[in-house]
C-alpha cells in the first residue's frame, strides 16, 4: 500500500509521516497491495473550534474507496481515529466481500415437498 501524507496549512516533517506509517500498518496488512491512501493534514484556522487539529484519510481499494475525517487537539490523535475509522470500515468491507462470495458459492437450497 502506497501512503502519501499531505499537509495544508501544516508542515508534515519526518516525524509525523513515520507516526501515520506506523498508525496505518494494520490497514496494510488487509488490504492489496496496490491500495493507495492519501492521508491529509491541517488546521483549522477558527478560534472558537477547539478540536482544530484535522487529519482525513482517503483510501483508494480496487472497485471502492473509503474515507474518514476526524479531529481534535492533537494532530497524532486525529491520525489515530482515522487509522482506527478505516481499519473498521476495511474490515466491514471484507467481511461483505466474503459473505457476497459465499452466498454464490453455496448450491441453492431445496424446495420443500
Amino acid at each position: 500500500m502506497r501512503i502519501e501524507v499531505k499537509g495544508r496549512n501544516v508542515t508534515v516533517d519526518e516525524e509525523l509521516r513515520a507516526r501515520a506509517e506506523r498508525r496505518f500498518e494494520k490497514v496494510e496488512r488487509q488490504v492489496s497491495t496496490l491500495a493507495r491512501l492519501e492521508l491529509e493534514l491541517y488546521e483549522e484556522r477558527n478560534p472558537s473550534i477547539r478540536d482544530s487539529q484535522v487529519a482525513e484519510g482517503t483510501l483508494y481499494l480496487k472497485g471502492v474507496t473509503l474515507r474518514a475525517r476526524d479531529a481534535s487537539e492533537d494532530l497524532g490523535r486525529s491520525i489515530n481515529l482515522v487509522a482506527d475509522e478505516l481499519a473498521r470500515q476495511v474490515k466491514r468491507h471484507r467481511d461483505k466481500r466474503r459473505g457476497r462470495r459465499q452466498a454464490r458459492e453455496a448450491p441453492p437450497a431445496a424446495p420443500a415437498p
